[in-house]
């Protein structure tokens, strides 16, 4: 599988990766039981490391914690070989939540360092490839996130710094202070709030883009419709885009994609992910899946060429489409775009 670089470290060191990676957190929470057993998901997850996939997500609060500990045992013995890439700034613990700022966030620089130590014993490794700070926290300057990534990158506890759902303002102040190799936050042809102002940014300071949720929860796939039901633990039951109505008025734009996709004989998931993939050299999106069958769907993407007549096409699709729902609730919108 052919390789994308996302940004560099101060020293130019650039981060490659493969062109999709895995989002992991769906393993452990938000779409429902998962199907399988520990063994089957570790399965999974070195199967997705044979098929080529270098790039893994997680984050200490998917479970929380449990994750990093699936990720770290299933790649523990193929260390070597991947980029993982976990996330702080949420308050879990009681001594935390106490210190929290609003949302339920925390970035205090001495936080971010018990994050770090725990994170790494859960992933079994001595060094955290990618670390993101997970939401901005109203609470505390970014500068000051940056600089305490910053001196654990000096340690060797981590090679690259990345932020998650930052505006543009918040990228370039912690960029001043430590270089940004990577932000991650939602982006697909349903969703395309970072096309204004962010995906400039990112262009200009030489930063990458990991999109997630790029097949919009599974909308995009066509596997989900206005029928749907969602089993308990879900997080599509309380999301605003997945009423029944929404996804009634939705489905209009599905069936444009669908268009593309039969004329170059794809799904429309595989469509959703090549118009990613397209955009720019260094997007790099991270679709979540249980099943090495859907792995493998979404990874043949990157083998398909989309025109610029392709994506002209399917731009035109999503202006003719008003979509229909917000993407959050409003207390989880509150968390976004800090």
């Amino acid at each position: 599988m052919r390789t994308r670089t996302l940004g560099s470290d101060r020293n130019g060191t650039a981060l490659e990766v493969s062109p999709l990676g895995l989002g992991c957190m769906g393993f452990s929470q938000s779409f429902g039981p998962n199907p399988g057993t520990r063994e089957e998901m570790v399965a999974v997850l070195r199967g997705a490391v044979d098929r080529g996939v270098t790039l893994f997500d997680t984050a200490e609060v998917y479970g929380p914690f449990v994750n990093e500990e699936l990720v770290g045992e299933a790649l523990e013995p193929v260390r070597d070989q991947v980029v993982i890439a976990t996330k702080f700034g949420f308050a879990i613990d009681d001594t935390s939540k106490q210190h929290g700022g609003p949302g339920g966030t925390d970035s205090r620089p001495e936080h971010v360092r018990e994050v770090v130590e725990a994170s790494l014993r859960r992933l079994r490794t001595d060094s955290i490839d990618l670390l993101y700070q997970h939401r901005v926290d109203p609470a505390v300057p970014v500068e000051d996130v940056a600089g305490v990534v910053g001196e654990l990158i000096a340690e060797g506890k981590v090679k690259h710094f990345g932020l998650s759902e930052a505006s543009a303002a918040t990228i370039r102040r912690a960029h001043a202070v430590q270089p940004v190799t990577a932000l991650q936050s939602e982006y697909s042809i349903w969703f395309r709030d970072v096309e204004a102002e962010v995906l400039p940014t990112l262009a200009e300071l030489g930063i990458g883009l990991v999109p997630f949720s790029p097949l919009g929860r599974g909308f995009l796939t066509g596997g989900v419709s206005a029928q749907s039901t969602f089993a308990d633990g879900d997080i599509r039951a309380g999301l605003p885009r997945f009423t029944p109505e929404a996804l009634a008025a939705n489905q209009a734009l599905l069936d444009l994609l669908g268009e593309t996709a039969a004329a170059k004989g794809a799904t429309t998931g595989q469509i959703a992910l090549a118009w990613l993939l397209a955009q720019q050299p260094w997007v790099v999106p991270i679709p979540g899946t249980r099943r090495l069958g859907r792995l493998e769907e979404n990874l043949a993407a990157a083998d398909l060429e989309l025109t610029a007549d392709d994506v002209a096409a399917i731009d035109g699709a999503y202006a003719r489409v008003e979509v229909q729902g917000e993407r959050y609730p409003e207390h989880m919108a509150r968390l976004t775009n800090g």
